[in-house]
């Protein structure tokens, strides 16, 4: 099977997509099918025998200065213009361009898939694309939920105003997911987001839980555990990710454990009200923050860190908590959204938004050796039995091919 993978961007080691993309499209290469994924910037990393397409962008995003980034030129492509002033305008338009460039790209290639594969553009393309071969389209969860959170997050009318702004793409998505005739969602609480905020029929939605790289994100004995160190997974400017709970919590965790620090796999925070909690709570010496790892660097963290914990408010699937699950790192979660899937019954479960759980939890497990040993096997164990990409690749092929035949009998 000739499949297509559509990524409007896949920065291979920050947030979710490039890490599925990279994922996916290997187990399926090692199932025998051939792969090739067209996407934007930042590129993904991968496996060498799969071929990337570049629908290169502006990139605006990757910018000091992006007024200088105007050129002559864009007066000339309507698509680079509408990018240029969107994102001048505090938009995300990328969703949008990706569309109408690969849709360019794909009419003028030469190659044919038998499937195409979008990975949550959900763009206006999607439709015409899904005229010229078979489109299958994967949410990993509505957006809608990120936007509400911020909404409700905002201190003032400007932040409020800059949110609405920036997610001015969703009114498109929401638009085009009742319309796409199979959609797949990566666990059971973002396939019933997405019937309940995209208005998309349950029965075209198939759930495919994600898989975890459990060949890189394993135990190392090798490694020393530093006592007292905790991992979590958050870009610290994202409400969503529950981030400010896990940080309010750590002044009482520290009166119990002086050496107590907390390590975030995830961008340093600036001028924001992460930055100003950290500085308030004094602290600044007790938080790392660490971005741009390669995924050795990311297994490290966890077989060094003596616990793991995701605050999250909501997850679509939460591939942060399977890594370190995987790496046998004793791992503190919430159940949000798809993180129940995920964790089972292999984590200690905490509400979403309550610091006093978190304290409690944190201070239970540094004090109890057994727990954080049966945690840390039974964790890895069901990575193993239940999150093995090939497993996931399986099932994808198996909708793949069903949506194939219903294309050819519609056609026919």
């Amino acid at each position: 099977m000739k499949i297509g993978i559509l990524s409007y961007r896949s920065h291979p080691y920050s947030g979710g997509q490039g890490i599925y993309v990279r994922h996916l499209s290997k187990a399926l290469q090692r199932l025998g099918h051939q792969v090739t994924v067209l996407s934007g910037p930042p590129y993904p990393q991968l496996d060498s025998s799969i071929q990337l397409e570049k629908i290169p962008s502006l990139d605006l995003f990757e910018s000091e200065n992006r007024i200088k980034e105007f050129k002559l030129r864009f007066l000339y492509s309507p698509i680079d213009f509408y990018e240029w002033i969107s994102v001048m305008t505090g938009g995300f338009p990328e969703p949008y361009t990706f569309g109408r460039r690969v849709l360019k790209h794909l009419k003028h290639s030469e190659k044919e898939f038998d499937i195409i594969l979008d990975n949550q553009s959900l763009c206006y393309a999607l439709i015409d694309i899904q005229k010229l071969y078979p489109l299958v389209a994967t949410i990993h969860h509505p957006i809608t939920k990120d936007f509400r959170l911020e909404m409700e997050n905002a201190s003032n009318w400007k932040e409020r105003l800059s949110s609405r702004r920036w997610h001015s793409f969703l009114p498109m998505q929401k638009k085009i997911a009742p319309k796409l005739k199979k959609v797949i969602c990566v666990s059971g609480p973002s396939k019933l987001d997405t019937v309940t905020e995209f208005s998309v029929n349950p029965e075209n939605i198939d759930v495919i839980l994600n898989g975890i790289d459990i060949e890189t994100f394993k135990p190392d004995t090798s490694v020393g555990v530093i006592k007292n160190r905790i991992v979590t997974t958050a870009s610290a400017d994202i409400p969503l990710k529950g981030l400010r709970f896990l940080i309010n919590a750590l002044p009482r965790v520290i009166s119990d454990f002086p050496d107590t620090h907390l390590v975030v796999i995830g961008k340093s925070p600036n001028e924001s009200k992460i930055r100003k909690l950290i500085d308030d709570l004094g602290l600044k010496e007790r938080i790392s923050f660490k971005s741009n790892l390669s995924e050795e660097e990311i297994v490290n963290i966890y077989n060094k860190s003596q616990i793991a914990v995701i605050p999250s408010l909501y997850e679509g699937f939460g591939f942060g908590a399977g890594e370190a699950m995987a790496c046998g790192t004793p791992l503190i979660s919430t159940e949000s959204g798809g993180l129940k899937d995920v964790i089972g019954d292999c984590a200690l479960k905490i509400p979403s938004g309550s610091v006093k759980d978190i304290e409690r939890e944190i201070i239970a497990l540094f004090n109890d050796p057994k727990k954080r040993e049966y945690l840390s096997i039974k964790g890895r164990k069901r990575m193993e039995d239940l999150f093995d990409w090939k497993i996931s690749a399986s099932n994808y092929v198996k909708v793949f091919e069903q949506s194939i035949k219903a294309n050819k009998s519609a056609n026919s």
